[in-house]
């Protein structure tokens, strides 16, 4: 995959650019030594590696704002990271580029539990989050897979969703206001602690504009009070498309679960052996999750399990207690790391209508077969998130080529079915030269317009989102 080169200019003006930064940030906030780069030379994305020109931790808006204006001033592209967990390369660093990492802005900054609100700095990791209010009853609703490790900045540059976005929502549903710094170093507050700001919808434009538009330094996300309870129940199938098509049918049957969470046998195979949660070595296997009082409970699991029982499930089982429940999730939660001991591979991300579940999921099975890969699934089947996982090997030529290939086709279908490209990990490098399969160059155009009035230089987050040489034209 193609990225920009270092010019022999830049490189030169290296020491003038640390100079610069040194007079407004401490010593310790700046990285420049090559062997300390190579820390940040990738995200999530391992395949593609490139140490950044510098790398800066700033601990407050003010000394990001600082930063921005001087490189700015310098022209000197810049590159926000959040804590590096982007899966398609959204923080992968260009040799000209300086990462603005958000690694130390992790403070709370206001709770109130009347107006359901938090504000924190946006280094802070997601599961933190509901960390600091659940001791009085509260928690932040979305839960992407990373939330031990992943950063609210990179949530909301990817509009990130997790398991329970069914019913809560994605990050977008749950971010009512942001503090942005733009390029230039200009600061400008966007929402605010209120349900819905007048105006122009500016947050929906910043929230998963992937660092295209500003670095978002502080948050405002609503926290909901805990439900009463909650209780997951395991469906296991012979196969893929019958386990697809009852997701469908509890979708078609106007019942809404809190999550609805597929996995298949590679996945529920890795996962059972890394965490021990008692599932069964089935083909296909629905984790369904309800929440309410235990009467509500048991009312939408009952409906649950009777449209579950049409296409003749292998296992039916309800959580019984608690600890039952948690190790239910915690194979889940652990899938990405447990695939990730056994074989090396690359983590999809498209979104298609719940209906077309099964069909996919036979064209995900015809592509493994053609290409010769293995593919592992797990994904929010209830938003029709899927996340394909394509097993190849890093050290074989010609593999991960193979890999990108079948992974282009897969993301072709989701588009092809009525979905798209992405629904949580972005654009980033990955998706990028698959823009033009989903969008037409006047949808490109108009989406490059609203960078040019945020970054007229287009020097945040480069080579990312729109193709490689439309943003060149537009940086010359």
């Amino acid at each position: 995959m193609e990225m920009p080169k270092v010019d022999p200019f830049t490189l030169a003006r290296k020491d003038e650019l640390v100079r610069a930064l040194g007079a407004v940030l401490p010593e310790d906030a700046i990285v420049y030594a090559e062997t300390e780069l190579r820390a940040y030379e990738c995200d999530g994305l391992t395949a593609y590696k490139c140490p950044p020109l510098a790398v800066v931790l700033p601990r407050s808006t003010e000394e990001v704002s600082h930063v921005l204006r001087i490189c700015h001033d310098m022209d000197i592209p810049v590159v926000p990271r959040g804590a590096g967990t982007s899966l398609a390369g959204g923080s992968l660093p260009t040799a000209d580029s300086v990462i603005l990492g958000v690694a130390r802005l992790t403070d709370v900054l206001e709770v109130d539990y009347d107006d359901r609100f938090i504000r924190v700095q946006t280094g802070r990791t997601n599961l933190s989050v509901t960390g600091a209010v659940e001791a009085d009853g509260f928690f932040y609703a979305p839960d992407p897979s990373s939330q031990l490790a992943c950063a609210i900045a990179g949530n909301i540059a990817m509009n990130s969703g997790g398991a329970h976005c069914l019913k809560y929502g994605v990050t977008t549903n749950n971010l009512l206001g942001v503090t942005l710094v733009q390029m230039d170093g200009t600061v400008v507050e966007i929402g605010g602690a209120h349900m819905d700001a007048g105006g122009l919808d500016l947050l929906g434009v910043v929230c998963g504009s992937e660092g295209q538009l500003g670095v978002v330094t502080e948050a405002v996300l609503r926290v909901l009070p805990k439900p009463e309870g909650a209780r997951p129940v395991l469906i296991a199938f012979d196969d893929n498309e019958t386990a697809g098509a009852c997701v469908a049918d509890i979708i078609k049957a106007g019942v809404l679960p809190v999550a609805i969470e597929f996995m298949d046998r590679p996945v529920i195979r890795a996962s059972e052996a890394f965490a021990g949660a008692g599932y069964p070595d089935v083909e296909a296997l629905l984790i369904v999750e309800v929440e309410g009082s235990e009467a509500e409970i048991d009312e939408q699991l009952g409906l649950i399990e009777e449209i579950a029982r049409r296409h003749e499930p292998v296992e039916l089982r309800r959580s019984t207690s608690d600890d039952e429940s948690a190790r239910i999730w915690l194979g889940r939660k652990s899938a990405f790391g447990a695939m990730g001991q056994i074989n090396d591979y690359m983590c999809l991300d498209g979104t298609i209508p719940v209906s077309e579940l099964p069909r996919v999921l036979r064209g995900i099975s015809d592509l493994s077969e053609r290409y010769g890969l293995k593919v592992g699934n797990v994904f929010h089947a209830g938003d029709g998130n899927m996340h394909p996982l394509i097993l190849f090997d890093a050290n074989k030529p010609g593999d991960l080529e193979l890999c990108e290939e079948m992974g282009a086709e897969i993301l072709k279908l989701c588009v092809e079915v009525g979905g798209c490209l992405t629904g949580e990990h972005g654009v980033g490098v990955e998706k990028r030269d698959l823009m033009g399969h989903q969008f037409t160059a006047d949808d490109m155009e108009v989406q490059m317009r609203v960078k040019d009035v945020f970054d007229p230089k287009w020097l945040l987050n480069p080579a990312k989102v729109f193709p490689l040489a439309t943003t060149a034209e537009r940086r010359a």
